[in-house]
């Protein structure tokens, strides 16, 4: 019932560079002595949370990320130049683990620092470094470090970035079945769905998003009645909610009785639901005498945006994804 991304790739860390053996050779300087240079580290592998990242896309086609190998070292005591960082830039929620046996490496949260994942092997040691009184020629240097290899996957946890929620049959499975490739069983009898339908949704800017098609809710699902109440604390963790609306079954006498019966169990449940940013959507606005349905509605509901839409013919859905996206962007 979580939508779950994974990504499986092979991480390195940088090897260090090896030492350097050399000995000081300039005109009228007798015993220069040596002076051979430590090779440099090799670069880390590091976990970055990015919180312009909502899914593992980037990461489905890579399969080998390597960090720069350190440079060896040079006369002169010059140090090898260090190796670069590889730092995967990983959307909050990602578990990594090791991909073989499945144990758990980090969670990452939204407040976690870097994570240092493999750190890049250790530079060799120059012949300088092994100078002593008792051998002041040392002809040997150290050889780096090698770095270290994962298997890792990655699998993000989230349920969506948009949730729909709306009475049965307000036309939630056929909405998501136009915006995404996911395909929900569509009828027209109550709680046609009974899991919550997950489809990633490709806009024409921007990275693609979940979007969750959450059983209909109905009054009382907030005490256990219906089927709401099994997927109400998933919606905690959307991002946007949109509340889809059958314009057509609205009373004109009374348009915002299905809003506020919405609201009204989303509030009774957790208030942090009804604080979430709420998209409002007309649905099947392609049915006869729904233009005063609509104005009615538009004229009673104030400070929430309001689209309208027919989910059946497709009109308004490209208007919606672009909205959802740019919103997305916005949080």
């Amino acid at each position: 019932m979580k939508f779950v991304d994974e990504a499986i790739i092979t991480v390195r860390s940088g090897d260090g560079g090896r030492g350097c053996a050399s000995f000081r050779r300039e005109r009228f300087i007798e015993r220069g002595g040596p002076d051979g240079g430590d090779g440099g580290d090799g670069g880390s592998i590091i976990l970055r949370i990015d919180k312009g990242k909502r899914t593992l896309y980037d990461y489905r086609r890579l399969r080998l990320l390597k960090a720069g190998n350190g440079q060896p070292g040079m006369g002169k005591q010059r140090h090898g130049k260090n190796g670069e960082d590889c730092i995967l830039l990983l959307p909050a929620g990602t578990i990594v683990s090791h991909a073989d046996t499945g144990d758990i490496i980090v969670d990452l949260t939204d407040t976690q620092e870097d994570y240092i994942l493999a750190q890049g092997g250790m530079g060799g040691r120059g012949n300088k470094r092994f100078a002593t009184s008792t051998n002041r020629a040392p002809r040997h240097s150290q050889p780096g470090i090698p770095g270290i290899e994962f298997k890792l996957k990655l699998e993000l946890k989230l349920l969506a970035d948009v949730g729909l929620v709306g009475l049965p049959n307000a036309g939630k499975s056929t909405l998501i079945s136009h915006m995404s490739s996911a395909r929900p069983k569509i009828a027209d009898y109550p709680f046609t769905t009974l899991t919550p339908v997950i489809g990633m949704v490709e806009p024409s800017f921007g990275e693609p998003f979940a979007v969750a098609d959450i059983p209909g809710l109905i009054e009382g699902a907030h005490e256990g009645i219906g089927l709401g109440i099994s997927f109400l604390k998933h919606i905690e963790r959307t991002g946007i909610l949109v509340h889809l609306i059958d314009i057509s079954a609205v009373d004109t006498e009374d348009p915002l009785k299905s809003f506020l019966l919405i609201n009204n169990e989303l509030s009774k449940y957790s208030e942090t639901l009804v604080r979430k940013k709420q998209i409002v959507v007309l649905n099947k606005i392609d049915l006869p005498d729904t233009l005063e349905k609509i104005d009615a509605f538009t004229r009673a509901l104030k400070n929430f945006p309001i689209l309208t839409l027919s989910a059946a013919t497709g009109k308004g859905v490209k208007d919606l994804v672009s909205f959802l996206a740019s919103e997305l962007h916005k949080e």
